[in-house]
């Protein structure tokens, strides 16, 4: 008799499927791993200056790492909480927070060394195939327990339910062994932040003034917690070793002051766009004509204020230092937002210029040149936008800005183009995949236009999201 018609074998069999299925659900949930998706929805922040100051942190680290040539990049995500974490081999995600917090260069730079030790040490594939593994223990182990089980009702044995014992034990072990296992790559990325740290000439200090911040906060909440049930190393002996092999020649080097300051005006960026009036106040108040307070004023002035005092504030900056590109574009931002894009697109030009990696910018200026409904303009928009989309594809401004553009002159296959990978770019590809559709059908079969159209109509459909610029 087969086990499909057997009534007592059926009620058996799906017991084992629900029983597997809630095993293997414990077991992988025991760690979130996010994905490439996830980072899609996340409230990004995309700004020239912040971006060009951490590519400047990390390329020496990547370089240490072995990784200079895999085009890591760093995203910023719009949470005040102070984090970093890493996803896959070529991003690092940083909390505008962690930025703002970070007091020193060198204590951001240590973060960011400790999750490019992550990356170098490939621990995201090693800790899925890990899951992968425990996945199949905990369905051995879940099997075994029905084993358990039916051989105590064919024994005859009562009380209690050596079954329930059998199937909990194991899928603890896992939930415990998974746990340590993060905690040896935690200990791993600390090193090996260390080692980059070190061969780059570079503090520890920081990495360790950072962690033991975390450490005091946790210090409370980590009283009486079994170390076996942590994701991270216990604060004390994570801290106390950190110390010993952080102590290397250069643990007493300071931060330049030249890096310290654009340190610090990226603090004071963040701070002008993201908080109030009245706390830009509180922490750089009239009496602190440092730059960085300065600049912080003029963006909260612009945002919140009088744009005519704003662009007076910035002109002072400008005055100050006159090649400093991020104070045109600033002066251009707060122009174009003001419904001015022609007396926008000089302080741009200028800001193009100045900019060691002007994507960015070059994206704002062809906004400007666009809003100028100058039939002339387009074209050139469209030159700068193609050459900020071919160095960043992930741009989606820049494609939403393409469309535009294409529209002004009339290309209507090549502005649903644009618009489909703007949505792309947004994490929308059900709107990427109907605007693809629609392009295709003015286009030429088998065109450059066509096959990218096509590519982007076999897009899976996926929710929609959205990013943020200061």
């Amino acid at each position: 008799m087969s086990a499909a018609s057997d009534p007592v074998k059926r009620r058996l069999t799906l017991r084992a499927s629900r029983a597997v299925a809630v095993a293997v659900a414990c077991a992988v949930t025991v760690t979130s791993l996010p994905t490439p998706a996830h980072a899609q929805r996340m409230p990004l922040i995309r700004d020239a200056e912040i971006e060009q100051l951490l590519r400047d942190y990390t390329r020496p680290i990547l370089k240490a790492a072995g990784l200079a040539q895999q085009n890591v990049k760093v995203i910023i995500i719009n949470d005040r909480g102070f984090n970093a974490f890493v996803m896959d081999g070529r991003r690092i995600f940083v909390n505008a927070g962690a930025l703002m917090d970070s007091q020193t260069p060198n204590q951001i730079i240590g973060v960011l060394a400790h999750e490019t030790g992550h990356i170098a040490g490939g621990h995201l594939a090693k800790l899925r195939t890990e899951l992968a593994n425990a996945s199949t223990m905990a369905i051995i182990a879940v099997l075994l327990g029905l084993g358990a089980a039916v051989a105590g009702s064919r024994s005859g044995q009562v009380g209690g339910n050596p079954a329930a014992v059998a199937m909990a034990a194991p899928t603890s072990m896992i939930q415990r062994s998974l746990l340590a296992y993060q905690r040896q790559h935690e200990e791993q990325a600390d090193r090996a932040g260390v080692k980059f740290l070190t061969s780059t000439g570079q503090s520890a200090r920081g990495m360790v003034e950072t962690f033991k911040r975390f450490a005091d906060q946790q210090l409370f909440a980590s009283q009486g917690a079994d170390p076996y049930l942590m994701s991270h190393p216990m604060p004390r002996e994570r801290i106390a070793a950190l110390q010993e092999i952080g102590k290397t020649q250069f643990w007493d080097k300071k931060d330049s002051p030249e890096l310290q300051l654009r340190h610090d005006m990226m603090r004071a960026k963040l701070h002008g766009f993201l908080d109030q009036p009245g706390i830009v106040a509180r922490h750089y108040p009239l009496s602190d004509q440092s730059l960085p307070a300065r600049y912080a004023r003029a963006i909260s002035t612009y945002r919140h204020g009088d744009l005519r005092q704003a662009i007076a504030q910035i002109d002072g900056l400008i005055q100050a230092q006159p090649n400093n590109p991020y104070f045109y574009e600033l002066k251009g931002q707060m122009l174009l937002e003001a419904g001015r894009p022609a007396e926008a697109l000089a302080p741009l030009r200028r800001a193009v210029g100045l900019a060691p990696s002007p994507l960015l910018i070059q994206v704002m200026l062809s906004q400007a040149l666009i809003a100028t409904n100058d039939p002339k303009a387009a074209d050139e928009a469209i030159g700068h936008l193609q050459k900020a989309l071919l160095t960043d594809p992930d741009i989606a401004d820049g494609y939403a800005q393409l469309a535009k553009a294409y529209g002004r002159k009339g290309d209507i296959a090549q502005a649903d183009l644009a618009a489909a990978q703007a949505a792309l770019a947004r994490g929308d590809s059900r709107t990427a995949r109907q605007l693809a559709l629609r392009a295709k059908e003015r286009m030429p079969v088998g065109s450059p236009g066509w096959v990218k159209a096509d590519d982007i109509a076999s897009v899976r459909p996926t929710g929609t999201s959205g990013g943020r610029r200061p």
